[in-house]
């Protein structure tokens, strides 16, 4: 039994979806539903149970005999992933410490322990975008949710666990069954939705002379190939920390121009002001360097920018069913 933290989210929802095409259903979801519409995202998913995050973690806390009986892995995604979070305090209970009690029962059981880092964790890019171990100790992440998980990473590293378990850096992803995201959805999303409003859409303007308004630049990554690269991980066993993007960088114009080519409308963006308490904090460029994942054996077949925006719109977004099945 595979067991996918965070399973009715995004990226757990996804990979949930991942592991259906590949014929297994013999998988475990939890997660923290509340009163959001995530629970929609396991509508079209097969799986064999489902099981809130607290009463889950009792079970770990416990050692209980029945998940160290079926569970063969964790795949852990369960984190809040809101990177305007101010909380600290429960950013570390829920994404480090919960991170950590899932890992040393993983280890203490010799099960597979896979979880989600973030692209976050590299802050403005000064220190580059590098998944090798020896880069972590230089990383200053902008942000208290990119911190959260940079000590997880760091925690990982100095007691000397790298070999035992896997990190997960996702740089900017986008796809179906981001939909309950509301502000932490993909910029993808939001256009689409601006434009089909609007017929406009609205992107920051630009405060570094080295770009343009609309030049800012992210490695965007379709959702289907970072569930490609995380399962390839998943059973090739690989340990260690691996960046999850596509490697090249591309502009929020860029962006802008495919969801309107895709939504068959006339181009019409305007530049607007990023609001002060972002400044300070906003990643102008990331591209991820994936030679690590290339090197292990990944089949490298990318989806561009412009092909996954096409698909997620007219596959998904102007459908009656929009979620993956």
């Amino acid at each position: 039994m595979i067991v996918v933290t965070g399973g009715s989210g995004f990226i757990g929802s996804a990979i949930v979806w991942g592991l259906n095409k590949k014929g297994i259903y013999n998988i475990h979801i939890v997660d923290w539903l509340r009163d959001e519409d995530k629970w929609k995202n396991l509508l079209n998913l097969k799986f064999i149970d489902y099981e809130e995050k607290d009463p889950f973690l009792k079970r770990i806390l416990f050692d209980d005999k029945i998940l160290r009986e079926k569970v063969e892995a964790i795949i852990h995604m369960g984190a809040c992933s809101v990177t305007t979070e101010n909380d600290v305090s429960f950013l570390i209970e829920n994404n480090f410490k919960y991170t950590q009690v899932l890992a040393k029962w993983c280890i203490r059981n010799n099960k597979k322990f896979i979880y989600a880092s973030s692209a976050a964790t590299y802050g403005d890019g000064t220190n580059g975008f590098d998944d090798a171990h020896e880069k972590i100790e230089n990383l200053k992440p902008l942000n208290k949710y990119g911190f959260s998980k940079h000590i997880f990473d760091l925690w990982a590293l100095r007691n000397g666990l790298l070999d035992k378990i896997t990190g997960i850096k996702f740089f900017n992803v986008y796809g179906p069954n981001e939909y309950h995201k509301e502000d932490m959805r993909s910029v993808v999303h939001k256009a689409f939705e601006q434009i089909n409003t609007t017929g406009k859409l609205k992107l920051f303007k630009s405060y570094k002379k080295e770009y343009k308004d609309g030049g800012q630049l992210r490695d965007f990554i379709y959702i289907k190939d970072a569930v490609d690269m995380t399962l390839f991980i998943f059973e090739k066993d690989l340990k260690g920390i691996y960046n999850i993007g596509t490697g090249k960088a591309r502009s929020f114009e860029d962006l802008g121009k495919a969801v309107f080519k895709a939504m068959n409308k006339k181009e019409n963006i305007e530049y607007i002001d990023m609001p002060d308490e972002l400044k300070e904090k906003y990643q102008y460029f990331t591209e991820a360097r994936m030679d690590k994942l290339k090197s292990a054996g990944y089949p490298w077949a990318i989806t561009s920018l412009e092909d996954g925006i096409d698909d997620y719109v007219k596959n998904y977004l102007l459908k009656s069913d929009k979620y993956l099945k």
